[in-house]
C-alpha cells in the first residue's frame, strides 16, 4: 500500500437515491462559494508572510469541492500530504520544508516503447510547469515541483491544473495506442452500467444516423444552404459531448471538431468544414461499442477547461443567432429551425461557465428536448407527450423551481412564463430562449 492510499484510502461515490444522479457536462471550477474565496484571500496572505504550510492548506481548501469531494489532505509533523482528483486521476503530493511537489500517473509501464518517449519528449517542451518522468513502479507521470518561495498559490493554480487536465486527457489516448501500457490508479472511478453503457452508445448512434441521413436525403443543398448544414452538424456535436460525457478517443474526437470547424484558417470555406465533420461523424459512428463504452465512467473533477462568462455574453450569443428560426421555420426546413436553438444552448454550455440559473435551464432544455433519453437513464418526468408537444404544466414547474433554487443569489429572477409557447417544440425552443434573454440576474 502506497502512503497516499494509507493516508487517504481509495474512495468511490455510490449513490443510493432511487432518482437518477447523473453529471451532464463539463465540470467547471468557476462555482466557487464564499468559504472558497476566504481560503483564496488566507492562501495570499500567509504566502506573502512566508508561512508556507498554512497558505498551501488555504489553497487546498479553495480548491475543494464540497459536492465532489474532491481535495484531501494530510499534516504528519512539518510535511502535508494531499490528494485530489481530475476525472480519470488521482494526483498526489506534499509540501515539506524545501519544496511543493505533485505528481500524476498516468499509465504503467509494460515494455518501453521508443515512439512514446520520442513524442513525450517533444511534448515536454510544451508544458509550462510540468514534464513527463517515470517512477519507482514504473508509471508514466506528470510532476510539477517548485521551491516553497516560488510556490506562490497563483503559480500553484496554473501548474496543477495544467498537469491534472493533460493527465486526465492522456491516459486514455495513450493506452488506446499502445497496448505496452496499462490503466493505473482508477479505483476510484465510478463504473456505469451495461445497461447505461448501452443507453448512451445507442444514443450516439443514433443521433449521427438521423442527421447524417437528412442530410443524405437532398433536402439541403450543401452549396446553398452551408450554414444550415453546419447548425445540424454543430447541435449534434455539442448535444453527444454535453449528454455522453465521455473521455477518451470520442472526446477528443469532439473537441477535434469544434476547433477544426472555428480555426480561422485562409481557403477554408464553410462547405469544406462540413465535409470534414461528416467524415469525423462517419468515423465516431463506425467505432466498436465496447471501445466506446470502455470511455463511459463517473469521477471527480478540480478543475474546469469552460470560462465564465456574464448573464450579458449569454443573452447577446443568443440574440445573435435565435432570429435565424425564422427563414427555415419559414421556408420548409424545420430539422434546421430547431437544431438552431440546440446549437445555441450547445455552445454555451461547451464553451462557458453561464450563471448557475441560466445553465440549470439550458440543462432543462435538453431535458425537455430529448427527453425519450433521460426516460431511458431512469427519469421519471415526461417533458414530451407522445405527439411531441411539450408538457406546459410540467415544464413551468421546473422553471419556478429553478427560479426558487437561486432566488437567494438573484433576488429579483423571475422567469416569465407567460410568453411560452407550447404549440410545437420549434416554437417552445424560441420563445424560452427568449425567456431566458429576460433574465434579470442582477445580484442587488
Amino acid at each position: 500500500m502506497s502512503i497516499w492510499d494509507r493516508l487517504f484510502g481509495e474512495n468511490s461515490r455510490n449513490s443510493q437515491d432511487d432518482e437518477p444522479d447523473y453529471r451532464f457536462g463539463r465540470y467547471s471550477d468557476a462555482y466557487k462559494t464564499a468559504a472558497n474565496y476566504r481560503a483564496w484571500d488566507e492562501a495570499l496572505a500567509a504566502f506573502e508572510i512566508e508561512n508556507y504550510q498554512p497558505a498551501f492548506v488555504a489553497f487546498l481548501n479553495y480548491l475543494r469541492d464540497e459536492e465532489e469531494d474532491n481535495v484531501r489532505y494530510q499534516i504528519e509533523g512539518e510535511k502535508l500530504y494531499f490528494e485530489f482528483y481530475q476525472g480519470s486521476k488521482r494526483i498526489t503530493g506534499f509540501a515539506d520544508e524545501e519544496q511543493f511537489r505533485a505528481q500524476a500517473r498516468i499509465a504503467r509501464l509494460g515494455a518501453v516503447p521508443a515512439e512514446l518517449f520520442q513524442r513525450l519528449t517533444a511534448e515536454n517542451y510544451e508544458l509550462k510547469y510540468g514534464r513527463y518522468a517515470i517512477d519507482e513502479e514504473r508509471c508514466l507521470c506528470l510532476v510539477f515541483d517548485s521551491r516553497l518561495s516560488d510556490a506562490s498559490p497563483h503559480k500553484l493554480y496554473t501548474a496543477l491544473k495544467e498537469i491534472a487536465l493533460k493527465a486526465d486527457k492522456k491516459d486514455d489516448l495513450l493506452i488506446s495506442e499502445f497496448k505496452e501500457l496499462l490503466p493505473v490508479e482508477i479505483n476510484h472511478l465510478q463504473q456505469l452500467t451495461p445497461e447505461e453503457k448501452q443507453a448512451k452508445h445507442g444514443f450516439l448512434t443514433t443521433k449521427i444516423d438521423e442527421t447524417l441521413t437528412y442530410l443524405s436525403s437532398n433536402h439541403l443543398n450543401p452549396e446553398e444552404h452551408p450554414g444550415a448544414i453546419a447548425y445540424l452538424l454543430l447541435d449534434l456535436i455539442y448535444k453527444l459531448d454535453y449528454l455522453l460525457i465521455p473521455e477518451g478517443q470520442t472526446m477528443e474526437a469532439l473537441e477535434r471538431m469544434h476547433r477544426m470547424y472555428f480555426a480561422h484558417e485562409k481557403n477554408q470555406p464553410v462547405t469544406y468544414k462540413n465535409v470534414r465533420l461528416i467524415g469525423e461523424l462517419q468515423e465516431l459512428r463506425q467505432r466498436a461499442a465496447d471501445s466506446f463504452a470502455a470511455e463511459l465512467y463517473a469521477g471527480k473533477s478540480t478543475f474546469g477547461l469552460t470560462l465564465p462568462v456574464t448573464h450579458d455574453r449569454v443573452a447577446n450569443n443568443i440574440r445573435r443567432d435565435l432570429h435565424n428560426m425564422d427563414w427555415y421555420q419559414n421556408n420548409g426546413f424545420p430539422k434546421v429551425a430547431l437544431a438552431l436553438p440546440g446549437y445555441i444552448v450547445g455552445y454555451s454550455l461547451f464553451n462557458y461557465a453561464t450563471p448557475p440559473p441560466a445553465r440549470d435551464l439550458f440543462h432543462l432544455y435538453y431535458r425537455i428536448r430529448e427527453d425519450a433519453y433521460f426516460r431511458q437513464l431512469g427519469y421519471q418526468q415526461a417533458y414530451l407527450g407522445t405527439d411531441g408537444r411539450p408538457h406546459r404544466r410540467s415544464i413551468r414547474s421546473a422553471i419556478s423551481a429553478i427560479g426558487e433554487k437561486h432566488r437567494k443569489q438573484y433576488p429579483r429572477l423571475r422567469p416569465v412564463l407567460g410568453n411560452l409557447d407550447f404549440d410545437n417544440l420549434t416554437n417552445f425552443s424560441r420563445t424560452y430562449l427568449e425567456m431566458v434573454v429576460e433574465l434579470d440576474l442582477s445580484r442587488v
